[in-house]
Order: structure tokens, then sequence, then C-alpha cells
């Protein structure tokens, strides 16, 4: 019948316990009397697991006498783990020295292919890494299931005492992982000075070596923000223009913008090449700035002379950095961008509205942004779907800076404004002399009884709007933007103001149209009137026709 009295499954045999507590008399008389000496635990651990764990090198001599074969010493734990293992990774030199005198293999590995070595050297046992490095541990190859070995380790704990064990006997400095790191790249990535220091010094670990993504160590040790490590290993001959990915465009720069590591992204700038900025295919640090969400490095690399424009970015799917600030919400950005001298893309204006930026929107005007145009229109007549219902927001501000009212006129944006936004649209045109395609789709509107127009639609412009019209086209949108040049026009107060279509503006109620007047009524004559040289004043109203009435 089996004896079920020796083993539980929270505790260890009566064997198992006397050798985790270095009980060598006791060992000895349970030993005597006939105890087993390889009955498990619930971990799989048997008393010689437990006199190596627990640095009894006497107990393990007596276990290893008693057993029949070796057995006992090559017996594994659910882990794989053998008493070698557990002595290396404990501490205990003199353990070792037992096991490997009792026929141990010192290259044995674990179910995590771990060997005795790397436990050592994980646990920074220097005098156990040397006595195994003795006796025949392999200190090439993989020590561990990631492709490790034991000088990753040690380069990655920072323990060159350990590392120069290694290295005396053979380690090679260019041994890879699975993922094609060595241990420089170990040091560069955890910024473990001294073991970067060590590695370089020893002559043949490559500065320039990649990873299986094609990262560097400089590209690592600027991500992770080591000043220290990137400045060594530019005096050591790190390739700041080495890429890193394979698309062919990340550089150390790239990383150290993203990350916010403004002292790293000091040092790479000088000895970085400038054809990043601006380079077809590549991408402008810029944008990893703004990925980042880093506003000092932006305006580092800004003053730095990078290009606030930079180039257009299809990794990001971005057609300016100020596109991915719209992308990201990053609005506190755009002050940066227009201090160093952002071009203003038309379709920033689009960007705005789907953001419902409407003050920003009218403030991009004034600055000169560029119309939304030929590829931009598409894109930007969508977004100007989008807020058709807040259109006294930002429609007046458009056309009035010589936005053409008919680009907007495609059937998807007739059919989806509202009949005020359409309507208003209409009085900044020749409502009589628009495209067929135009007046087809109107037509149809009207059938359905979609769309109101005003009663005054249906009769031909008067000669004032038409004169209006004619005016606006040849001062351009560049006179436009803001009311400074029709203003100085050599022409009566209310002429200027029907050149501005503040008539339009007070029907519809476009906001802050009365404030306007009134600030300007402050401190000039009434604005329907002008002065005589008698100092009479006389009516300047200038002649609407029939279509003046508004509805």
């Amino acid at each position: 019948m089996m004896d079920f009295t020796e083993a539980y499954s929270d505790r260890c045999s009566a064997v198992g316990l006397a050798a985790r507590e270095g009980n060598v008399k006791m060992l000895r008389k349970l030993i005597k009397q006939g105890y087993s000496i390889d009955v498990p635990d619930n971990r799989g651990w048997v008393p010689i697991h437990e006199a190596a764990a627990h640095n009894s090198s006497e107990c393990l001599r007596l276990l290893i006498h008693a057993a029949q074969s070796n057995d006992c010493i090559n017996s594994k734990t659910f882990e794989g783990m053998c008493a070698l293992h557990l002595s290396a990774r404990h501490g205990s030199l003199e353990s070792v020295r037992v096991l490997l005198e009792a026929g141990a293999d010192p290259n044995e590995v674990t179910t995590e292919a771990t060997t005795a070595l790397f436990l050592a050297v994980e646990n920074e046992h220097a005098d156990i890494v040397k006595f195994l490095l003795q006796h025949g541990a392999n200190v090439k190859g993989p020590h561990s299931w990631s492709g490790w070995n034991s000088l990753h380790q040690a380069s990655f704990q920072g323990c060159t005492e350990v590392m120069k064990l290694l290295m005396e006997e053979g380690a090679s400095t260019e041994c890879k992982d699975d993922f094609g790191i060595t241990p420089l790249f170990v040091a560069a990535q955890y910024g473990k000075l001294e073991s970067l220091r060590l590695l370089v010094s020893h002559g043949s670990a490559d500065v320039n070596c990649q990873a299986k993504d094609r990262a560097t160590p400089l590209l690592i040790a600027a991500q992770e923000g080591h000043a220290e490590c990137v400045e060594l290993l530019l005096s050591k001959g790190a390739d700041p223009n080495l890429y890193c990915n394979e698309d062919n465009w990340q550089l150390p720069i790239h990383a150290a913008a993203e990350m916010g590591h403004k002292k790293i992204l000091e040092l790479l700038i000088p000895v970085t090449n400038r054809i990043c900025d601006k380079g077809k295919g590549k991408v402008s640090p810029v944008y990893s700035a703004v990925y980042g969400g880093n506003k000092e490095c932006l305006e580092i690399l800004l003053k730095e002379g990078y290009s606030p424009d930079a180039q257009e970015c299809l990794n990001f799917d971005c057609r300016s950095p100020m596109c991915m600030v719209f992308q990201k919400e990053l609005f506190d950005f755009i002050d940066i961008f227009l201090k160093y001298g952002i071009t203003l893309l038309g379709i920033n204006l689009g960007y705005c509205l789907f953001h419902e930026k409407f003050t920003l929107f009218q403030r991009f005007l004034k600055l000169g942004c560029s119309l939304p145009s030929g590829d931009q229109l598409s894109e930007f007549i969508s977004y100007t779907i989008k807020v058709h219902a807040e259109y006294k927001e930002w429609l007046p501000y458009l056309l009035l800076a010589g936005f053409n009212p008919v680009n907007l006129m495609h059937r998807f944006w007739i059919f989806s404004v509202s009949d005020d936004a359409f309507n208003f649209t209409l009085e900044f045109t020749n409502w009589k002399r628009l495209p067929p395609a135009v007046e087809q789709d109107l037509s149809y509107c009207k059938e359905k009884l979609t769309w109101t127009p005003k009663s005054y639609f249906a009769s031909i412009p008067s000669l004032s709007h038409l004169c209006r019209l004619e005016i606006r086209s040849i001062l351009t949108s560049e006179r436009l933007r803001s009311d400074g040049f029709i203003r100085e026009l050599p022409l009566p107060a209310c002429l200027q103001d029907y050149l501005l279509y503040l008539d339009v503006l007070r029907v519809y109620a476009i906001p802050e149209v009365e404030d306007y007047l009134a600030q300007r009524e402050e401190g000039a004559p009434s604005p329907s009137h002008s002065s005589t040289e008698d100092g009479e004043r006389m009516s300047v109203t200038p002649v609407l026709g029939d279509g003046a009435a508004r509805d």
C-alpha cells in the first residue's frame, strides 16, 4: 500500500524538512531508519532541492551519498530546476562545489532554458559565477528562454564585476538575443552607464548595432531619456543619422522629441542631418514633438530652425504638423506654431470647423490663412456641413474674406444646410448667374419644398449689388481679410459699409455686427452720412434697386 504520510500538498516530507532546516543529525537518523530521500512535495521538490536552496552543503553530501545513482543530483522540480540551479541562485558556493564534484552538469537547463551560470549572474553571486566558469560552464550561447545570455543579464543589472569575469572567459560582446539585441544595447536601454562604458571600452562592441527592428543603442537611450548614455555613445562614434526602422525615417532625434527629453534633444540637434526636416519621404521631428504632446521640445526644434510647416507625413496621415495638432486636439500648441511663422493652409479652417473652434477660425483668416481650394475643397465642405447650424459663427467671415460662395454649392451641401445658411450664401453671389448644375439643384429644392428662398432672389440683382460683387472681385481675397483696406478707400462711410456687407449682416443678425457698428459710430460721424463743405449733412445711402428690400 502507498504511504501517503510522506508527502502533503502544502509541506515537504520529514526528510525534506530536515534538509530545509540544515539538521544534519536528524537527516542522518531518518536516512538510517529507511525514510525515502526522493518523495516530492506539490512543487516537485525532493529533499536534495531543499538542501540546495537553503545552503546546506552537509545535508547535500548526506543525500548524495545515500542515493543509489546520479538520479538524485539530476532530479528536477516542476519548473525544471535541479539542485545546482537552486544552489547557484541562492548563493551557496560550497553547495555548488559539492554538486559539481558529485557530477552535476554545469550546463543543465531549466524548462525556461536557464542555466546555473545565468541564475548566479542574475543574483550577482560573483564567486559562484567564477567557480562555474572554472568548472566548464559555457559562457557562450543563450542562457535563458528569450535568448539572453549571462552577459546580457550582467549588463542589464549594471554588475561590471561579473561582466569582466564573463568577458575574460570569452563571452562575446556581440552576442544577440532572439530580438537581435546585444549587451551594449541592453546597457543603453536601461541606462546602465558603467556597463555601457565597460562594453565600449572593450573595443569589440558595436555602438551602431541594430536590433531586428533596426533600433540602435542611441535610439533606445534617447527614447528612454538616458542623457549620459547618449553623450557616451555619441563620443564613441554612434551614428545619429542611422535610420532605426524599416520605413527609413526614424532617428534618435525623433525618439527624444516624442518622449520629451529636452537635454537629449539638444545633444542631437547639432549632429542630426536636416534632411529629416522637410525631406520627401522623411518625417520632421516636429511631428514627433507634437505626437508626444511635448510643447517644450517643439519650441526647441522651431527655435533651432526646424520648419513649422515640415513635409506631408503619410506615416501619421497628416498634411502638416498643424494637421496633427488638430488630430490630437493640442490647441495650446497653435500659438507656438504661429510664433514661428507656420503657413496656414485652407484645410486648417476646415479643422477649426470640425472642432467648432470658431474664434480660431476667424483668427486664422485675419492672419492670412489661404482659402480652401483644389483637392482640399471637398474635405472642407464636409466640415462646413457639420456646423451648418452655427453658420453665423464662421460663414460670414469666410465669405467676407473673399471665398467664392459657388465653391460651396455642391449638391450634398445644398441639400444639407439650413435655409438661412443657404440664403445668406446667395447674398454674396449674382443669384441670377449661377452655374447650370447649381440652378438645377436649386430648382429641385424648391419643387420638393425643402428650400424657401428670399423673395428678391426671383429678381435680377440690383445694380448696386452687382457693382459690389465686381469691386470685391477686383480687390481679391488678400485685401478683403479685414475691413482695413476698404475703410481706407476714398468713399463715403456708407459705401464702405455696403462693400463690407453690413446691410446683409444686420438683416441676418450676425453676432457682433451691432457692437461693431456702435463702436465705429462712437468715434466717427454716422456711417449713413457725409459732411458737406458748409457743414450740412447729406444722405449718401446707396441705391439698392428693387432687390434691396429684405424679407
